[in-house]
Parts: structure tokens; sequence; C-alpha cells
């Protein structure tokens, strides 16, 4: 008989201080284990007279190509960066400038740049304030055009210090005593939407960057080759002569985690590997996340459409926060305190929804400052059709302890900016999202509902979307008059 599982004070304070940013069942997918590996690995280091992969300038692309050749000093927390960029003007528009963002400048310190040109020629006209590079261009960039933007720089990781997650999002970016993390660490280039380059501000919760779609080769070697940590990536591995090539394709990031001190599980899902990453004395979580996660990648495929990655690395991460990247997510050392050895608990429930962020926001992307419910939303919901695929009889209570516990209120279409705290933010954008897409469902039907999900999917893979898109699609799929649940969640009609 499955322990009843009641809101604790330890669990509920956990809540509230971490952001995690169908009809019919189907049985539990049918997962290959292999082999669970130990931390230590062999790694041949690379002849000084073997150059690293360089990017090679393409004359059409159907998206940015990013080459990252990385050098990694674990112990000194230092990283060494050449980069290329080739970025297609697919604007529609002749451009005068470029943005690109650059994160890690945010911290004191973490970012130094040493080099920058644009079509080899060095370029001497920017500037770098806080996250954001502005370049002005020294002749117009035409529709349909290349650049190549080379970049070179070296980061100094700040200590991923948690300060209070009341006030501030926990610190993922950087080290710890256990792991180093390299999350937006490296120059992008930030869409251009409706003749704006789009950057936002970063607040206290919520996310703040906006992603286009891009291809990433990363590079990638240790200074020193004998105490080379376990890495978990986006990407799949490719071991080269003396350093490690990851690619990925039509992804939104590259992130990365290496500790010498993971352990690592694995499962078959179709043709996908996903790879759990945990902490001695956390096997027990660590195995309970890999099969969560491995049946909600099962269950989205089917209900949503296709994964479009190879691998899906899930990594417990040495601090407090959950946070999705392609093909690539965190979960929160707590969820593995936590986890009480049945479905029904946090590092379950926020697996399955840092899982589908595999579709809302690495498939279908939006502006997660402006419109987050848009991914937010959609990944509760999500929640909530896994259990009804996997364990039916916890649906019950995922809507009880999970959604309506914390009374949810609000509208859902708020940006970050206005959430009025974390709390407040959370209960509108993720929780009453949940609820609107429940009344939607369950006023036009299964089928017209699950015939919408997969068609947004469809129509909007690798694109950014927004709240206009989503409602337009949705008008295509049914007659049925909902606008009285519009006009219940939504601040702004559609």
């Amino acid at each position: 008989m499955r322990n009843k599982v009641t809101p604790s004070s330890i669990t509920i304070f956990l809540l509230v201080f971490i952001l995690s940013a169908c009809s019919s069942f189907s049985p539990a997918p049918t997962l290959t284990p292999i082999v669970s590996l130990i931390p230590t690995v062999t790694v041949t280091p690379m002849p000084t007279n073997t150059p690293m992969a360089t990017a090679t300038l393409t004359p059409v692309l159907e998206r940015a190509e990013y080459t990252l050749n990385t050098t990694i000093d674990y112990d000194a927390h230092t990283v060494t960066v050449d980069e290329t960029i080739l970025y297609p003007n697919q604007t529609g528009n002749q451009l005068n400038t470029l943005t690109i963002a650059i994160v890690p400048n945010l911290w004191s310190g973490s970012f130094t740049l040493t080099g920058l040109s644009i079509n080899s020629e060095p370029v001497t006209t920017y500037t770098l304030d806080g996250q954001r590079l502005d370049i002005a261009l020294p002749s117009f960039f035409k529709p349909d055009d290349v650049m190549a933007i080379d970049i070179q720089f070296n980061l100094l990781l700040p200590f991923a210090e948690q300060e209070d997650p009341g006030v501030s999002r926990p610190r993922i970016y950087g080290y710890t005593r256990r792991q180093l993390n390299l999350t937006n660490w490296y120059p992008f280039v930030v869409p251009y939407i409706n003749g704006d380059w789009v950057l936002h501000e970063p607040w206290y919760y919520g996310e703040h960057l906006v992603y286009d779609s891009a291809d990433y080769e990363v590079n990638l070697k240790f200074t020193d080759p004998a105490t080379t940590p376990i890495v978990a990536a986006s990407g799949v591995p490719e071991p080269q002569d003396g350093f490690t090539r990851y690619r990925i394709t039509s992804a939104r990031t590259f992130a990365l985690a290496a500790s010498r001190e993971f352990q690592v599980s694995s499962l078959m899902v179709g043709d996908v590997t996903v790879s759990s990453y945990y902490y001695p004395f956390s096997e027990l979580g660590g195995q309970a996340a890999l099969q969560a996660s491995a049946e909600a990648l099962s269950v989205y495929s089917n209900r949503y459409g296709a994964y479009p990655h190879k691998t899906l690395s899930l990594v417990m991460g040495d601090f407090n926060d959950g946070m999705e990247y392609s093909a690539f997510f965190y979960l929160s050392r707590d969820f593995y305190s936590l986890y009480d050895g049945t479905p029904a608990n946090y590092l379950t429930f926020v697996a399955v929804h840092e899982t589908s962020h595999q579709w809302w926001f690495e498939q279908v992307g939006n502006d997660q400052a402006q419109q987050p419910w848009l991914d937010e939303s959609l990944a509760t919901y999500s929640e909530r059709i896994y259990y009804e695929n996997i364990h039916p009889d916890l649906v019950g209570w995922w809507w009880s302890y999970r959604i309506d516990f914390y009374n949810p209120q609000g509208f859902v279409d708020i940006p970050i900016y206005d959430g009025q705290g974390f709390r407040p933010y959370t209960n509108a954008s993720y929780f009453q999202g949940a609820h609107f897409l429940d009344e939607l469902r369950a006023r036009i039907g299964d089928e017209a509902f699950f015939a919408f999900i997969q068609d947004y999917l469809a129509q909007n893979r690798g694109r950014i979307v927004t709240t206009n898109d989503f409602f337009r699609i949705l008008s295509s799929h049914t007659s049925t008059d909902y606008s009285d649940i519009v006009r219940q969640y939504f601040q702004n009609i559609y």
C-alpha cells in the first residue's frame, strides 16, 4: 500500500523557494537499462600540434551555428574558449547593429573578452554593458547573408553561493564544492523580433532570456586529463584524440555540468539515451528521477510529438533549484533528500515537469520574461498528463498537493516583472495556467485538445511563439465557445 503523503513543513518551505522553472491511459514504456557507470575515466591528452575543430563559413544556413573550442581547468575554476558563430540574417531586414548576450559578465570579474572579429576583421566599435554586447557593423548586413563572428574569451567561474531563495533565485552558473556548472556561459546572438534585439534584464525569479534555435559543436578538453571529471552535457559525446566533441542541432542552449563525484545510470527510450547524474548516497533518488523522466519522455512523445534529440541528461544540482536547458536539466539536491520511495513526491513531478520543457521551451520557444505562461503552464499541466498515463490513481493527489494547496490566484499571462513575488508569480503562471488548460480541455474535449497541442508543436518547432499564436492555432481546432474561460484566466483577451 502506498504511504499517504501530506504537505509537511519542510516540503512547503522547499516549494516556496524552488522554481521548477492523455485522455486514455498508456502502459509504462519499455525501458532498457544500461550498466551504471562509476566516476572514473581515462582521457588521452590532446597533442600540442593537433588543432581543435574550427567552423567553416557556409553560404546558406538554416539557423546559426556555434562552435566552441573549450578548455576547462577544473580545480582553478577557469574556462578558455575560442568561439565561432556563423549567423545567417533571417530577419528580412538590413541590419547595421548586432546584439550579443554575455550573461557571465553579470558577475564582476567572471568574463574577459580577449578577441572579437567579424568576417576576420577586428571589431572595435562596440559597447559591453552588463550582459549586453552591442556592435556597430561597418556596413549593412543584408538579408540571407551569413557573417562569421569570432570571439575569444576567458571565464573565471564564481562560487555559486546559495543566497536567500525567497528573495533571489539560487545561483547555477559557476562552481560549488562538488560540481562545476556552465549555463548561459557563452556569448550568443539574441533574437531579432519586430525590429528589436530582444534581451531583457534579469529578475529575482523566472527566466529573462529568449533564444533562437541553433546548432552547437562544443570541443571540450580539461587541462589535467588524469583527473578529468564526469561530464553531463547537451548533445551527443564523441570521443576524439585528447578531447570530446559534443554536437546538438536545433537547440536553444548548450549546458554542461562536471563533477568527480557523479555516478551515472542510463535507460534507453527507443533510440534516446536518458542519463541520470547523481551523487553517492543518492542512488535511490537518482534511479527514481531517471525512471520518471524516461516514462515522461515516452508519454510526451506519444501525446505531443517526437523528442528531437538522441540524449537527455538529468543532473542532481548542488543547489536549491531546478532548471531546464536543451537535452539537459537540473533537479535540486533537496528533492533527492526528500524522496520517499513513491511517485507521490517533489522529485517525481519536478522531474517530469523539466522533461516536458524539452517540448515547451526547447522545441517551441517563447519570450520567457514577457509571456512565461506559454512554457510554464504547459510544463506544469504536463505533470498531470504524466500522472494520468503512468500513475492514474495519483491524479487527485497531484491536484490537491501540487496545485490547490496554495490556493492559486491571479492572471495567467503576467510578465515575470509583474509577479509581485515568487509565490504570486508561480501561483498565476504555473498553477492557474494548469487550471486554465484543464478547463479548456474539458470544454473542447480530448480529441480537439490534443489535436491542437500536436498542431501547436508541429507549426512552431524551432520558432519563438506568442500568446496570439497559441489562440490562433487553438481556434482552428474547435468551434466551441471558450471565451468565458479566457476572461477568467487572462488579463488581456486574445
